[in-house]
């Protein structure tokens, strides 16, 4: 009996070693991705945790990507994703989007932690140029499909040296006005075209009893990108002003700066009672209920204005000083992608971004992402009346992008976040715009030295 009981012992034993030879396990997931508090400055770089082993040949694979687009969760989740599964369908994709104001902290945080998604939402120029020079993103050069897009478009995520490409560019958006369109027929109010104009609409409509501007100064982000960046270009007139800062031959403190502070500043009597407190949601929600007739923003609203908005939607340039002007509009390089460096499934994550600069992912995201223009050299018909619109100021005015985010936002303070800073304070009426002018030049003067 008890040579039996050994026997027997031993085939148990026997099985249980045959079973974990023959059942692969299943890979590791990297951990998931936590939401830490936004850092105003990313800490120090850490080593990033080793990379888990690669999945199985045919096992699913889940891909999540880093964003700031949290407005887009439904369409990425709804439309875009499920294109890309359609056709691959061993890889499963998740949108994670943080809030737009917090997402340069909160990325940073995960990729020091290596907990970061696989695949990064780029902002343009500075921003995904540290995290490749980090070793965060990696070189797409060898990337197929990389061959679809021109120099310009590449160029907000390409080294200074043009020798890495490092995300695939996404898109483009247009600064600019939408306008409730039933209010200003009831007022028999025109498109304004000129400051004076501006700013005579906005007296009207104050005087009617309406909200003129739909504007809140607490996420203070968007005093400067709807603001300062929207009507600024045809002060500084576009790209020759932005190079002149670049360049050293013209200062914040100069009168095309200090005049479009001074616009910011006027504009405050028309805003909503207690914008001082009002953030971006809140003035989404003001505008889309009807409860101000203009919103400075851009294309990339359309979506969600279109869906949210109970009345007639109309959009205007940015106005000029004078009639006859020169108009500039914001066409600013908006939105790329690219591959976490520590990412587990590497062959997966470039099986995507492959497909993001496809032609049939350009179509699909103008499409379901109006006024999101693409950047590739795919021919796209947009089906959207506003999207077109936009896009038709390209015929009239000439382009140009933010002047914080190439090359003057490399050192401290930041460029880009002093600019966010003052103009929310010269909004809010702590700050002159003379002052605004003189501390951004000075805090630029700690560390850049013209190129």
């Amino acid at each position: 009996m008890r040579k039996l009981f050994t026997i027997v012992s031993l085939l148990v034993v026997l099985s249980f070693v045959l079973t974990a030879c023959g059942g692969g396990a299943a890979p590791t997931q990297a951990p998931a991705a936590t939401q830490p508090p936004a850092a105003t400055q990313p800490p120090a770089a850490t080593e990033a945790p080793a990379a888990t082993e690669p999945p199985a040949a045919g096992e699913k694979v889940t891909l999540t990507i880093e964003s700031w687009r949290n407005d887009d969760l439904s369409i990425w989740t709804d439309k875009i994703i499920p294109a890309f599964e359609a056709k691959y369908p061993n890889i499963h994709v998740v949108f994670a989007p943080s809030a737009p104001a917090e997402y340069n902290g909160v990325l940073n945080t995960k990729l020091q932690g290596g907990t970061a998604g696989d695949l990064i939402t780029c902002r343009p120029f500075d921003a995904s140029l540290e995290l490749f020079k980090q070793g965060y993103l990696t070189s797409l050069n060898d990337l197929p499909g990389i061959e679809n897009f021109g120099d310009v478009a590449k160029s907000a995520w390409i080294t200074d040296d043009n020798k890495d490409v490092f995300c695939v560019p996404m898109a483009s958006v247009i600064h600019g006005f939408f306008y409730n369109k039933d209010i200003f027929d009831k007022y028999g109010l025109q498109e304004p075209t000129t400051r004076e104009e501006f700013m005579n609409v906005l007296k009207t409509l104050k005087d009617k009893g309406e909200t003129p501007l739909v504007m809140g100064t607490a996420d203070q982000w968007e005093s400067a990108t709807m603001g300062f960046q929207n009507i600024g270009p045809n002060y500084w007139k576009g790209e020759e002003g932005r190079q002149a800062l670049i360049k050293g031959t013209a200062k914040f403190t100069d009168e095309p700066y200090v005049k479009t502070w001074q616009d910011l500043a006027d504009w405050a009597p028309y805003l909503p009672q207690g914008y001082e407190a009002e953030k971006y949601p809140d003035s989404q929600t003001l505008f889309t209920l009807g409860k101000g007739a203009i919103y400075p923003t851009g294309s990339w609203e359309i979506s969600q204005f279109e869906k949210d908005s109970g009345f007639n939607l109309g959009i205007f340039k940015p106005y000029v000083a004078n009639a006859g002007d020169q108009c500039y509009i914001s066409d600013h390089t908006d939105i790329a992608m690219g591959m976490n460096a520590k990412t587990p499934h590497a062959e997966e994550a470039k099986t995507f971004l492959s497909w993001v600069a496809s032609d049939e992912f350009a179509a699909l995201y103008a499409n379901a992402l109006p006024g999101f223009f693409p950047l590739s050299n795919a021919k796209v018909t947009l089906d959207d009346p506003l999207a077109n619109e936009f896009l038709s100021w390209r015929q009239e005015c000439k382009s140009t992008i933010r002047n914080s985010y190439q090359i003057l936002s490399r050192g401290e303070p930041n460029l880009e976040n002093e600019l966010w800073r003052v103009s929310a304070a010269v909004m809010n009426g702590s700050m002159t715009p003379e002052q605004a002018g003189q501390e951004v030049q000075t805090g630029l003067e700690k560390w850049y030295k013209p190129q």
